[in-house]
């Protein structure tokens, strides 16, 4: 399987994707814990079919140290106990942010209110930033049918 696109080879989806890479070291360089980071990333890519992305962030947790069955337990995190209660919060903010179109008022007060129980306001602010960047990684991914399996960890690093 191919690819639709080079996106790294078109000047301007190049361009773009330089400029989110830029973007998202606000995100690893703040105090949202990077266990966190990567669980965001794995579940919205989950829920948007990005292969690539799952693969991409499954295999960089791995190499950081994630515990495996937490890694295969994403996607049932709700059913699963090895996830703290912040980790479950972000988890949840992930879920409605990438679903917004899914629901009538986007992200719930209640959801909102747990996550901000967890972190704070700098963290809040690298959680939004994470979930919107994903998502817009997903996309591209998605809408150019980047393959998955082949990414080696800090690839793009």
């Amino acid at each position: 399987m191919d690819a639709r696109m080079n996106l790294f080879g078109n000047a301007v989806a190049g361009k773009f994707l330089r400029y989110l890479n830029s973007g998202s070291k606000a995100v690893t360089d703040s105090a949202l814990p990077a266990a966190t980071q990567e669980l965001v990333k794995i579940r919205a890519s989950q829920i948007n079919g990005c292969g690539f992305c799952t693969d991409m962030h499954t295999k960089d947790a791995m190499k950081a140290g994630e515990d495996v069955q937490r890694l295969l337990l994403v996607a049932a995190w709700r059913e699963a106990t090895v996830f703290t209660p912040a980790e479950r919060a972000a988890l949840e903010l992930a879920e409605q942010g990438t679903r917004i179109a899914d629901a009538a008022g986007g992200i719930t007060d209640e959801a909102w209110e747990n996550a901000a129980q967890h972190f704070d306001e700098e963290q809040l602010g690298a959680l939004v930033s994470l979930i919107a960047l994903i998502n817009a990684y997903n996309r591209m991914n998605v809408i150019v049918q980047q393959p998955a399996g082949d990414y080696q960890p800090g690839q793009f690093g």
